[in-house]
């Protein structure tokens, strides 16, 4: 029984093989096993294809039987177990945009909770604030720490009318005291 691995493809699966090989959305993986069974059509031996692609015969061998036992069908990443990732649409994004822009022009600041209960609320959208925060920092929104006084919202004039109303409540002033001289 002979060791030496072959695949011999037809037009259609060459094909088929260099589609899959031109997409640019492919994983390392999967265009490792798919470059392997191109060069294994090629007639390379499996330590000639594992040295071009530096990696182990094993891996060689492995992408091999997977072809043969589903075809070029099987040369893809297999579905990842687990909760498919949040991800905040298009739509989503751009109200979310939308908002936010609002809001800076109105002088209103949001937080990444604030933002994560209007999705949930507004959109029906469930997020954690953790990734929202990194798909805005990705979107190019910026922030900065917001003060923790309102004085700069207060009014003066109110302001002065309460000076001058605690200026008037003082028993001992030491304003008085010192402006007199005494």
């Amino acid at each position: 029984m002979s060791n030496i691995l072959r695949v011999e493809l037809t037009d259609d699966q060459r094909g088929e093989l260099h589609a899959l090989l031109a997409r640019r959305d492919l994983t390392r993986h999967t265009r490792q096993r798919a470059e392997c069974i191109r060069l294994i059509d090629r007639g390379k031996t499996a330590s000639e294809v594992a040295d071009l692609l530096e990696c182990n015969p094993v891996t060689v061998r492995a992408a091999v039987h997977r072809f043969n036992d589903g075809g070029i069908g099987a040369l893809p990443d297999a579905a990842r177990p687990g909760r498919r990732a949040r991800v905040l649409g298009g739509v989503d994004r751009a109200g979310l945009a939308d908002l936010l822009d609002r809001s800076g022009a109105a002088g209103v600041a949001w937080t990444v909770p604030a933002l994560r209960d209007w999705l949930r609320e507004r959109r029906g959208v469930e997020i954690s604030a953790d990734w929202l925060w990194e798909l805005l920092r990705r979107d190019g929104f910026r922030w900065k720490r917001t003060r923790d006084s309102v004085r700069h919202q207060a009014d003066p004039v109110l302001q002065q009318a309460a000076k001058a109303q605690l200026e008037d409540l003082r028993t001992y002033g030491w304003r008085r005291t010192r402006a007199g001289g005494i």
